[in-house]
């Protein structure tokens, strides 16, 4: 099986296997790239975090969990320009850094080990977690507590004043969504890192995680433009410019369509 293959059959499992669907991400970008191995040595990490884990109801271990792979050197990568490796869950693993969805991933499926309740939330520009039930959110970078306020400021020091915090901002992300959240960043760390083709790879999967939007389809063609496949370029704008709802964007993307050579047919 392909690691595109086995990366949806992992959705199809009942519960989703979400931390090995996320590790056949990375073998698709790396055939050296061995999930289920990965899987049998995260039990050594397993242990480490368990060690240190203080007496308490399942419930009241999210924070500790997160602090326990901290006080183990696992961080937030403040590396700039990002790369890939903060992204790709092998990467993170061995240099113990990534992006805060990596570092939520790897939190996740620790707390499904050791059955502590913990649920990914896709807050706007950084993942956080939850524990149900819990008045906060945590940072999966280091497990600070994050209540409305926290939030706010948090959306605020990233977007700006104008963006409101809105409920759906805290809604629990289930696992298809997150893992299109994992395919954007990749899309966007590839693409910036000079690595067009792994960025198609990428763009590819948001589109066949379904319900992808107008931007996923632009991303596509872009990508495809730099790489001069003007079919594929069309194909992608025409189903943008179908998702679109903003008429300036829709008078744009006509006019980048008239720019574009006529569908041509290979016999």
């Amino acid at each position: 099986m392909n690691p595109r293959k086995a990366f949806f059959a992992c959705l199809e499992r009942s519960p989703p296997a979400l931390f090995e669907a996320a590790l056949w991400i990375a073998a698709e970008h790396d055939a050296a790239v061995q999930p289920l191995l990965i899987l049998q040595e995260l039990t050594l990490l397993q242990q480490q975090v368990g060690v240190g884990m203080p007496m308490l109801p399942a419930d009241e271990l999210g924070q500790p969990l997160l602090r326990r792979l901290n006080d183990l050197g696992f961080a937030q990568d403040d590396f700039t320009p990002l790369r890939p490796a903060a992204a790709l869950l092998d990467k993170v693993l061995q240099r113990k850094r990534g992006q805060p969805l990596a570092m939520g991933l790897i939190a996740l499926e620790l707390a499904r080990r050791l059955d502590i309740p913990m649920v990914g939330v896709n807050f706007p520009g950084h993942f956080l977690l939850r524990v149900p039930g819990a008045d906060h959110l945590l940072d999966p970078c280091g497990g600070r507590r994050l209540y409305p306020n926290d939030c706010r400021e948090l959306l605020h020091r990233q977007y700006g004043p104008n963006l409101k915090l809105q409920a759906d901002h805290l809604h629990t992300a289930n696992p298809r969504s997150i893992l299109q959240r994992l395919s954007r960043n990749l899309r966007q760390l590839h693409l910036s890192n000079d690595a067009p083709l792994d960025a198609l790879v990428d763009a590819e999967r948001v589109l066949e995680l379904g319900n992808a939007s107008a931007a996923d389809y632009l991303a596509r063609a872009s990508l495809y433009q730099r790489l001069d496949c003007p079919n594929a370029e069309r194909f992608d704008l025409e189903h943008a410019l179908l998702l679109s709802e903003d008429p300036i964007q829709r008078l744009r993307l006509t006019e980048r369509l008239g720019h574009l050579p006529p569908n041509s047919v290979v016999h």
